[in-house]
């Protein structure tokens, strides 16, 4: 063949696939941004790529949401904890179960008929290797393509209108602990999905794949050298200046801990557009017992970095822009992965771009999320004791060693710790209004006793280290739950509603003035925005540790959630145990939940009647 000819010929495919890529990468993005802008659908696991849990639907008041009524139903089939939600897309609804993960899609046109069912064939040796119940997060929806992560590490893409497997790829290696729980998110032409298994030694990472082939773009770790976290220590910013030291995620560790060190990814996913930056929180270092993460015996040169870090992320190159940890050298694993919702709050008469993160370590952050400033830091429960306050200038915990586990030392059982490990808040994710301006949060209300003790690892078996005891919080309303509301620019609650157990679902607030948000006793709850009066509850057939949604679909506005008692709160239902102290301590706290409800996979659409 002709040298020049060839020469086109080369430039002509390198052309049509650039295109392709360019087409089909816009067309993901641009999909996602015309779904989630029309209120009819509830495009992302979060609502939006903010993570507001917000919808402009407005049919459903305070006045009238008193004779909201179920109006079908749809059972899972699968007995365990269900966390996540429905994905609603024009005229279909996307559900997916805990572990074996099966999909449904499901016609809203005929009260949920099965348009198709995607069952994976996993091994179930993955079970015993999910720390806190066989849940999944949800599902993704991009274009034609559904994206699901298994619980065996497997990333698939299914054609949305068929079910039909378009491609697969490997996350992650069950044997050695790594499992996948979190609800993948698509930006541009990459899907973007996390790993499980902080209690197995993991060492965690974020992975973005091409969505059209599964092919691997980039990995970011949570632990190690600059290179593979993705930090360039002269540009990376933590608290508005350059990180500056290199290699912080090797040097605040001992020998190789870094390598074993968890911090993995299994919370969720927020996006902006306009900077162009994904955000998302790591987990809780290895070990539990915190004498095994020591240098040199040292606490301030502890950090294990970067665990418990909120990572602000290019999303084309996954490049560190900042990063901001929250609970260094974490002594009580108080997991950092929680939602980082987006939105635009004025402090100190300065407007932001904010990020707002309710911590599992009691501590709520208001940080701009342009450079990761931090603008507010407060207590959302007035329990939380093991920190007396977080310094404004270094964005450090005050530690209180009457509750730090590392200064009492190894085999001494340190008690009354506020919050237990459970966090004043797990994954359940909170809602934001932007008419009120308020972030409505489920949270929990729980303390501990915590026993660490030395711990050997071995690849795919328990790497945890310390023995806990959880309970209500002393001196209070009795419960193991509140449902407060928020004021990030203050950092104040606003007002506060006691619950029997601890709130284990996301929340939803609307145009209309009404709030919902589930309990573990089954119980779908409605409340006014303005003061939390509880405005109506129906209890369905299970615990709720599901994500309420709202959708519109032929002028009606429904609501949508997943009942199946289980997660971390409700293993001991959900995994048959008994023991107080089993289920990483959450058993005994939630010993009296088999009184109010029972395993169940449901699904729950509402309405109101037709002349309403």
């Amino acid at each position: 063949m002709n040298p020049f000819v060839r020469c086109l010929l080369v430039t002509a495919a390198i052309q049509a696939a650039t295109a392709t890529v360019a087409v089909t990468g816009a067309y993901a993005n641009d999909d996602i941004m015309k779904n989630q802008k029309d209120p009819a659908n509830w495009a992302l696991q979060l609502g939006n790529y903010a993570g507001q849990r917000y919808s402009t639907l407005d049919q459903i008041t305070p006045s009238n949401v008193k004779n909201l009524r179920p109006v079908w139903q749809f059972s899972t089939g699968v007995l365990r904890g269900h966390e996540g939600g429905p994905i609603v897309v024009g005229d279909t609804m996307y559900i997916s179960t805990p572990f074996p993960n099966i999909v449904y899609a499901l016609d809203l046109n005929d009260n949920g008929r099965i348009k198709w069912k995607y069952e994976p064939k996993q091994d179930s040796s993955v079970i015993p290797v999910m720390c806190c119940d066989t849940v999944t997060r949800g599902v993704a929806v991009a274009g034609n393509k559904l994206f699901l992560g298994q619980a065996d590490n497997t990333l698939v893409a299914l054609d949305t209108e068929t079910g039909k497997v378009l491609w697969s790829a490997k996350n992650g290696d069950a044997t050695k602990g790594e499992t996948l729980t979190a609800a993948p998110l698509v930006v541009k032409d990459k899907v973007y999905v996390g790993i499980s298994g902080g209690e197995f030694g993991v060492r965690g990472h974020l992975t973005a794949y091409d969505i059209n082939t599964g092919k691997q773009v980039w990995r970011a770790y949570s632990t190690g050298p600059d290179k593979d976290v993705m930090i360039d220590p002269q540009k990376t910013m933590m608290l508005g200046k350059p990180i500056g030291e290199p290699d912080l995620g090797i040097k605040t560790w001992p020998a190789d801990q870094w390598k074993i060190g968890g911090g993995t990814t299994w919370g969720w996913y927020t996006y902006d557009p306009d900077l162009n930056l994904i955000y998302y929180g790591t987990g809780n270092p290895g070990t539990w017992n915190p004498a095994q993460r020591a240098v040199d015996k040292d606490r301030a040169k502890s950090d294990n970095k970067w665990s418990m870090t909120i990572f602000a992320r290019d999303a084309d190159t996954g490049q560190a822009k900042w990063v901001f940890q929250k609970t260094p050298f974490d002594e009580w694993d108080y997991d950092g992965v929680n939602e980082n919702i987006l939105a635009d709050v004025t402090v100190g008469g300065t407007k932001h771009k904010a990020l707002i993160n309710f911590d599992r370590n009691g501590f709520a952050y208001t940080i701009d999320r342009t450079n990761g400033e931090l603008l507010v830091a407060q207590k959302y429960d007035p329990s939380v004791n093991w920190a007396s306050e977080i310094d404004m200038k270094t964005g450090r915990p005050k530690v209180n060693d009457k509750y730090s586990t590392f200064a009492q030392g190894e085999d001494h059982n340190t008690t009354g710790i506020c919050p237990a490990a459970l966090g004043s808040k797990d994954q359940q994710p909170a809602s934001y209004s932007p008419d009120s301006g308020l972030l409505y949060v489920p949270t929990n209300h729980i303390c501990m006793d915590y026993e660490p003790f030395k711990v050997e690892y071995s690849a795919g078996q328990p790497y945890v280290g310390a023995t806990l005891s959880m309970y209500p919080a002393p001196n209070s309303h009795g419960g193991m739950g509140n449902f407060i509301a928020w004021d990030p620019a203050a950092g104040k609650i606003v007002w506060s509603k006691p619950e029997r157990f601890a709130v284990w679902s996301g929340a939803l607030s609307t145009k209309g003035g009404v709030g919902f948000y589930g309990t573990l006793e089954g119980y779908l709850k409605a409340f006014d925005l303005k003061d939390g009066k509880d405005l109506y509850n129906f209890k369905t057939s299970s615990g709720i540790i599901g994500n309420v949604n709202t959708y519109m679909h032929k002028g009606k506005q429904y609501i949508a959630v997943l009942s199946g008692v289980g997660g971390w709160a409700g293993i001991g239902l959900a995994a048959g145990l008994t023991g107080e102290q089993e289920g990483l301590g959450a058993v005994g706290a939630h010993k009296a939940l088999g009184e109010y409800t029972q395993l169940g996979g449901t699904l729950t659409v509402f309405a109101l009647p037709d002349n309403q």
